[in-house]
């Protein structure tokens, strides 16, 4: 059996081959040998779990292979991995405590693991060491960063996508609708057109039902009525159809415009019997094409207006450079965004702009990026039929926007926490614990500000940005 002497000096050896750590002298790497202790993983073996709430040490990969796997909403997939000659784990000065995911062995593994209460000691002591590690600690932050970004910006989109297709789904539902209705319309205003050519009337009575016809093309798309109003005056009109001897079933399109009763019994005075029947078939026939032809448009135009405004959230159409952005405009797009999930919970979104606000200098669509975090959170907060307000002003040279919501608030023990990565409230899946670090990195990025004051009944984001003209040149930006 090899003496705990022999296995310490075989120990320091592989350190000394280590590819990270090799360059360190051979006194400091002996005395993580001597604080450390060899753990072998069979290839499946779990390293770190995240459910376990705890980071056990630093991780020297001696030999082997383990893997980094993290759910952040839509499924386990693989983060980074780390192979002999690599280091893991806690490093120094790090504030990891809970894992990001579980760690898992891929092939037959050596790991040292120096415990967590040795590494204080370790920073007094090994000097040259922790010098490497902390080189090691900034290349890792680097990589989890544009990882996370990647990863934020991607679920974003997946939300994006989805309160999109819900936004596009009634207007191209009501083009559908309407042009399917519309070709069987254009057949009745054929024969209508015929009937009312075939009954020869003279030049007075055309007028007649021209005026009714004028009232028809003016009337806007939809009216302000309520179901009971519509179906009242549904009702109201089929009776007058009949009392004249005249086909009811166009009381529906005839009602949906402004003609009155009054206007009816005037074109009675002028006509009667089958040719009232034809001009009434062709006024409502006309009416009911115009009507479905502006339908089509205001969905077609709505179509437009939601891509234009995906395309402005997303700033496709900008440059990667710092400018000169309208707070408002970016609020209203985000907004347009998030209507479907707002809507689902009955929920009254209100946004206040102060008269004169002036711009900011950044990157719009990442600026969009922190409004959308913090609305979607603040709607995930809420009750149904709960309140968000959001204002934007202009406060002592900087540009305050605040996002406050009537949730039950954020709880005093964990409200420290809420800005750190991965940490979050919501249910498994249904959130990364990276969109409120995302929107912290961002604003900074920006060199602003965020914070934010809980209590129950109002929670309340609030995010301060210099203004364009404080900085000319764009700073950090």
């Amino acid at each position: 059996m090899q003496s705990a002497s022999a296995m310490s000096t075989d120990l320091v050896d592989r350190l000394l081959g280590h590819k990270t750590l090799g360059a360190a002298p051979r006194d400091e790497l002996a005395w993580v040998a001597s604080r450390g202790h060899l753990r072998r993983l069979a290839a499946g073996d779990i390293l770190t779990l995240q459910a376990s709430g705890r980071v056990e040490g630093l991780f020297v990969l001696l030999s082997g292979h383990v893997v980094l796997h993290v759910d952040r909403g839509t499924g386990r997939r693989k983060v980074l991995e780390w192979r002999g000659g690599d280091v893991s784990g806690l490093l120094p000065y790090s504030r990891l405590v809970v894992p990001p995911g579980d760690t898992i062995a891929e092939e037959p593994t050596d790991i040292l693991v120096v415990p967590r209460d040795a590494l204080p000691a370790m920073i007094q002591e090994c000097h040259e060491l922790t010098s490497i590690l902390v080189h090691v600690m900034v290349d890792r932050a680097r990589l989890f960063t544009s990882s996370d970004l990647h990863d934020e910006k991607m679920l974003s989109l997946g939300k994006l996508a989805a309160g999109l297709a819900h936004e596009l789904n009634n207007p191209a539902s009501a083009v559908a609708r309407s042009a399917n209705l519309l070709g069987k319309r254009l057949g009745g205003a054929e024969t209508a057109s015929r009937a009312l050519g075939a009954a020869k009337l003279t030049e007075a009575q055309l007028a007649a039902v021209d005026t009714v016809r004028e009232v028809c093309v003016a009337t806007p798309a939809h009216n302000v009525r309520s179901p009971i109003e519509q179906a009242d005056r549904e009702t109201a009109i089929a009776d007058w159809l009949e009392d004249h001897g005249a086909d009811t079933s166009t009381a529906e399109p005839l009602a949906e415009t402004a003609i009155t009763l009054e206007a009816l019994d005037r074109l009675a005075e002028a006509l009667s019997g089958e040719a009232l029947d034809s001009a009434l078939r062709w006024v409502a026939a006309g009416c009911s094409v115009r009507g479905l032809a502006r339908e089509i448009e205001a969905a077609a135009v709505r179509i437009s207006d939601l891509v234009g405004v995906v395309k402005g959230f997303t700033q496709m159409d900008h440059a990667t450079v710092a400018e000169p952005v309208d707070l408002g405009v970016g609020l209203a797009q985000t907004l347009a965004v998030l209507k479907a999930k707002a809507r689902a919970k009955s929920a009254s979104v209100v946004v206040e702009l102060a008269p004169d606000l002036p711009r900011v200098r950044g990157f719009a669509g990442e600026l969009n990026q922190v409004w959308a975090n913090l609305i979607d959170n603040a709607l995930d907060a809420i009750a149904d039929s709960g309140h968000v307000h959001v204002t934007a002003t202009h406060e002592r040279g900087s540009a305050v926007v605040r996002v406050v919501d009537d949730g039950p608030g954020i709880p005093t023990d964990i409200r420290d926490r809420i800005f750190d990565p991965f940490f979050t409230t919501k249910p498994v899946g249904q959130g990364t614990g990276l969109g409120l670090d995302i929107a912290r990195r961002l604003v900074l990025r920006h060199d602003g500000d965020i914070e934010v004051q809980s209590e129950p009944g109002r929670t309340a984001f609030c995010v301060r940005l210099p203004l364009a003209e404080a900085n000319p040149q764009g700073g950090s930006a």
